[in-house]
């Protein structure tokens, strides 16, 4: 399931269908910018500081390619060769793009106050529930829903601490398989929920999860 970023096309990079416009594949590529070039929670839970730098080369590459007509005819028809996409897929958008990610910070309007750093962690410690979770040996979505709700936290709050699409999270916390964004954004968005839950070992909680979800 897992898959490294540079094996991704250029419009799965960019996070863009084939058909898309000049202008959605500019917007995409500014919207990759600002999360690779941040110092968000969801950045900082994909990769390395060495990572991150190979990938706005490849995302630059990417853009560069695809913003060009002739280039982008070329990588097309290579694509279209290799059976990755199909010409179909070329017919004009009609709807612009959803990134990956929800960049763009919103105001909260749930009325709901702010849980205080030292108290979250405190209930986590101190939540059976949250405990016998933690000790299972694989983690689900419906066990991250169950850890949120103990500790009554809105969905809408990690959504906003975190960017992360609130359509993703949803298929997360409910087991929706077919719905989830590519196994190398997934795992950095369960580490970047967890983090907001103070929920740790993050990276080897978010690596039951996914060792849970590739049996699958």
């Amino acid at each position: 399931m897992e898959r490294n970023f540079a094996e991704l096309n250029y419009y799965e990079m960019l996070d863009v269908k084939p058909n898309a416009a000049a202008l959605e594949i500019r917007s995409a590529y500014n919207t990759a910018l600002q999360i690779y070039q941040t110092d968000s929670l969801v950045s900082y839970s994909f990769f390395s500081p060495e990572e991150r730098k190979k990938i706005l080369a490849l995302l630059e590459k990417a853009y560069f390619t695809l913003i060009n007509e002739k280039e982008r005819e070329i990588y097309d028809n290579e694509l279209i060769r290799l059976g990755i996409i199909n010409a179909a897929e070329m017919n004009p958008a009609v709807k612009g793009p959803v990134s990956i990610f929800d960049i763009n910070r919103q105001r909260d309007t749930s009325g709901m106050l702010k849980i205080h750093n030292a108290e979250l962690k405190a209930k986590v410690s101190q939540n059976q529930r949250i405990r016998e979770i933690l000790s299972q040996q694989e983690i689900s979505g419906t066990d991250l829903k169950a850890i949120r709700n103990e500790l009554g936290v809105a969905i809408e709050k990690i959504h906003q601490e975190t960017k992360i699409r609130i359509d993703y999270l949803n298929s997360i916390e409910e087991n929706n398989i077919e719905k989830l964004p590519p196994a190398v954004f997934l795992k950095g968005f369960i580490k970047a929920y967890l983090k907001c839950l103070y929920i740790e070992p993050a990276d080897e909680i978010s690596a039951r999860y996914m060792s849970g979800l590739a049996r699958n």
